[in-house]
């Protein structure tokens, strides 16, 4: 049976992997900073995991410590509202917040797990990035926080598909589109959103169509490639 750790699983897009690894046959490690009802309903194991704390991170790790870890899916983020992400309003504080989350985390957690992703024969790693980060398709501005930490991430996960790549690691940078979850209400209405469940399969397959010579790209979840 492989093995899976997903985070942000208690809600939104995570929680809609979570149950496409489930039914898969994956043995889930389901985590998020708050265990709430619908990650506890999943029927996996749970754990409570804060990504933006290395102390979390490294007790998380125990858990998987000496085990083969197929799949590592870094799906938890968070987003500052638009106001205060206004060139105007955004602070330190904020840009700290939304870094340790959508960047430092990802990294870190990776780091922390790549003992037991190196021990798998085919080991992916799944990065929920977005395509405001990415700098050639930037026409709106704004986000700053949000969408620097996103651009910063995509840099990491190229280079991180730089070094695996010939320990044959899968490194594959997702865009989920507009989807109906707390991390954005605004968007909600647009003619394009959907639901997380519809978000999840599309990046699932996405996902697991990419081979070693895919790595390190950046995919929207309708499968083109997005540019940097």
């Amino acid at each position: 049976m492989p093995t899976a750790v997903v985070t942000g699983a208690n809600s939104g897009i995570g929680h809609a992997f979570a149950q496409i690894l489930v039914k898969e046959g994956y043995d889930v490690y389901a985590c998020d900073k708050i265990l709430g009802d619908k990650i506890n309903a999943l029927g996996c194991k749970t754990f409570e995991l804060d990504v933006s704390s290395q102390s979390s991170i490294n007790d998380f790790a125990k858990q998987v410590q000496g085990k083969p870890l197929d799949l590592l899916l870094n799906i938890a983020g968070m987003m500052a509202g638009h106001e205060a992400d206004s060139l105007e309003k955004v602070d330190q504080a904020t840009l700290e917040k939304v870094f340790a989350v959508n960047t430092f985390g990802p990294l870190l957690l990776t780091q922390a797990l790549l003992p037991s992703l190196l021990k798998a024969e085919k080991p992916r790693l799944g990065f929920m990035s977005s395509r405001v980060g990415s700098i050639a398709d930037n026409s709106s501005g704004g986000m700053y926080a949000y969408r620097s930490s996103k651009a910063a991430l995509n840099s990491i996960c190229k280079s991180m598909a730089v070094d695996l790549r010939d320990k044959n690691v899968v490194v594959v940078i997702m865009h989920p589109g507009y989807v109906k979850t707390g991390l954005d209400p605004s968007t909600h209405d647009l003619p394009e959103a959907v639901m997380p469940d519809e978000a999840a399969s599309k990046l699932w397959k996405v996902l697991m169509s990419k081979s070693v010579e895919d790595t390190g790209k950046f995919w929207h979840r309708e499968g083109q490639e997005l540019p940097w």
